[in-house]
């Protein structure tokens, strides 16, 4: 299987933020340029090519335009593994009769320097073009080599880039995985104790209450016990579906034991979310499921715990005082709503 380096393009290895879904040929043909435009300095050429094949696409042009002649002329010499030199092709006995030596426009000196990427393998040639015949001495040589290292760093640099994004990716989709339950797609505990302690804080420097629903679904453990797992989680991810509905789009909802959910609801008091939980019940008791063509009233208990109501309270002790009334609230019939007093005084709602 192909790293996301290996199946990269040259294109993509050329541009800022490679791992992109679409290139820009823009850009690349800006950062191709730099390096044909220093080759051109440098030697004292008619042109400098950088290639990675195919050059009559990268030249959309004119077939008659000079540039687009010589492109076709490289791609004629393919790459090497070694850097090739013709001081002058009227005397090379292979290239000579080529119409673009022969004839117009009388191309005379060539001389060319593979590009290797990362794993040594030749994926580019750079070109040098002229009119004239060049004497190319050692000097040139060695700064025709140190011109293809820059083009090979620049490679490097794009295959870094590229495996950079894509570990940012991965650890991105990790982080996210680790907080969401598998099975309902929402917060997990770990998730949602993570909100809840980010919220209070925040409400508590804003002065402003934050309050906790503790929500548990009685039937969940017997239908798992006749249905197994898959009917039963099935059976609680349309429960939690029901009372998404009745929450606004910045209140956190997670799945906090097999059983049961955590809701938090920043800047609301215990009045406020006194009238969410029933707004909850309502919606979560207005019809049945069919479970296995068996027709299931839908009953929850609920617990409610506000920092209006226990002051300077902590993520812990709110989540505790919102479990006592929970648990007060499945001691009394099907369906009740128990909101967490201080002094350990339960109201029944």
């Amino acid at each position: 299987m192909a790293t996301p380096v290996e199946g990269a393009s040259r294109m993509d290895l050329f541009l800022d933020g490679a791992g992109n879904s679409r290139t820009d040929p823009d850009k690349y043909e800006v950062k191709i340029a730099r390096f044909e435009r220093l080759g051109i300095h440098l030697f004292s050429v008619a042109n400098c090519i950088v290639s990675f094949g195919n050059l009559r696409e990268r030249f959309d042009r004119s077939e008659q335009s000079m540039v687009s002649i010589e492109a076709a002329f490289c791609d004629m010499l393919g790459f090497c593994d070694q850097i090739r030199v013709f001081n002058n092709l009227h005397f090379e006995e292979m290239y000579s009769d080529h119409p673009s030596v022969k004839g117009d426009p009388n191309i005379v000196f060539c001389a060319q320097h593979p590009l290797f990427d990362v794993h040594d393998q030749c994926v580019g040639c750079i070109y040098l073009i002229d009119y004239v015949e060049h004497v190319f001495d050692d000097q040139s040589r060695l700064l025709l080599a140190d011109l293809a290292v820059m083009v090979e760093r620049e490679l490097l640099m794009g295959a870094l880039k590229l495996q950079y994004s894509e570990l940012v990716k991965q650890v991105r989709n990790l982080k996210r995985d680790a907080l969401l339950d598998p099975v309902l797609g929402m917060w997990n505990r770990a998730a949602i104790t993570r909100s809840l302690g980010l919220e209070l804080e925040r409400c508590q420097k804003a002065e402003k209450p934050l309050s906790l629903l503790y929500i548990s679904t009685n039937q969940y453990q017997s239908l798992k016990e006749r249905f197994g797992g898959s009917i039963s989680d099935g059976f609680l991810l349309k429960v939690a579906s029901r009372m998404r509905s009745c929450i606004r789009p910045f209140d956190a909802l997670g799945r906090f034991d097999s059983d049961a959910f955590l809701i938090v609801l920043p800047g609301a008091s215990n009045l406020v979310a006194a009238a969410v939980a029933e707004r909850i019940r309502l919606t979560v008791i207005a019809r049945s499921e069919l479970i296995e063509d068996e027709s299931l009233d839908i009953s929850i208990s609920v617990g409610i715990a506000s920092s209006s109501v226990f002051s300077n309270v902590t993520p812990e002790i709110l989540v505790a005082n919102a479990e006592k009334a929970l648990l007060s609230a499945q001691r009394l019939e099907s369906n009740s709503i128990v909101q967490a007093e201080s002094e350990s005084l339960d109201i029944s709602l």
